[in-house]
């Protein structure tokens, strides 16, 4: 891959905290749940946001 010019990084770098927060704050809502479908819901949405944040790491 080519090198990453600096708007690609700071965009990078946006987008990884951006699914960073999602990933804590849904995490903290699945722990929250009473509701067993809402809980798993969460914890499905903070385990895809994680996995992106990652995905989104191996371009640096």
């Amino acid at each position: 891959m080519n090198e990453l010019s600096i708007l690609d990084l700071q965009n990078l770098r946006h987008l990884i905290g951006g699914y960073d927060t999602t990933h804590c704050k849904m995490k903290a809502y699945a722990e929250q749940a009473s509701d067993p479908k809402v809980k798993q819901f969460f914890e499905k949405s903070a385990d895809a946001a994680l996995q992106t944040k990652q995905q989104l790491m191996q371009f640096l």
